[in-house]
């Protein structure tokens, strides 16, 4: 019964994470000019609006997925680069604030719910996966593979179209869905944990990332 409870609890948070994400780009974007997301119903914190089936659950059980990306029509930008740079920049800026207001919520949880019933051991999950969905979300998405965020920064911060950068705009997608299925069978088959690259990388920068938001919030707790 408790792993069902960790599963409904990070699916939930899946939700939160990524609907705090999708707004961020499509609220920033409307601040640099481009209207497309708000007029086409993305600017908002439903989160039917952003939904993406298998990108939200495998946020929830793999810690790595995405939501239906929001419509940007640069061109719109009233200054392109900046334009194009923090608009992409936006969900991960939004999710690592959010990690840092989560987290003290998952404090209190911990503090005041015994966690003998099972409504307590919901919520004190939730309110952990809220955070961990946040800085992993924040983390995957700065993976420099199209069509992820990091891409787009790097896209947005450089003019030079190298055999790299087309390499990446045309295999990041197939690279990124290839590390996501070898990081999902890690899971169950151990021997694979070994090569499990996105593994490697996302619980490295989480680690350091989450470091400095458990170490002041701990000063008060």
């Amino acid at each position: 019964m408790s792993y069902l409870i960790q599963i409904v609890a990070s699916f939930l948070a899946a939700v939160v994470v990524l609907t705090l994400h999708e707004f961020a780009h499509a609220f920033v974007a409307w601040k640099c000019g481009d209207p497309t997301a708000k007029y086409s119903g993305r600017m908002s914190v439903n989160p039917v609006r952003h939904f993406d089936p298998l990108g939200r659950v495998l946020l929830a059980l793999a810690g790595c997925g995405w939501a239906k990306p929001v419509p940007v029509n640069p061109d719109n930008f009233k200054n392109y680069r900046s334009g194009c740079f923090w608009t992409s920049a936006a969900g991960v800026i939004v999710n690592y604030i959010s990690a840092f207001f989560f987290f003290p919520l998952y404090l209190l949880a911990i503090r005041f719910l015994s966690g003998n019933t099972y409504g307590d051991l919901l919520v004190v999950n939730f309110c952990y996966y809220l955070f961990a969905c946040s800085l992993s979300f924040c983390i995957f998405n700065l993976l420099p593979f199209y069509p992820l965020d990091g891409f787009r920064i790097v896209d947005a911060l450089n003019k030079k179209r190298g055999k790299v950068y087309l390499f990446l705009r045309n295999y990041g997608y197939y690279i990124l869905l290839g590390l996501i299925a070898l990081n999902i069978l890690a899971q169950y088959v151990s021997v694979l944990e070994v090569i499990n690259i996105l593994g490697y990388v996302m619980r490295f920068a989480v680690r350091i990332l989450g470091w400095p938001i458990e170490k002041f919030w701990l000063l008060f707790f």
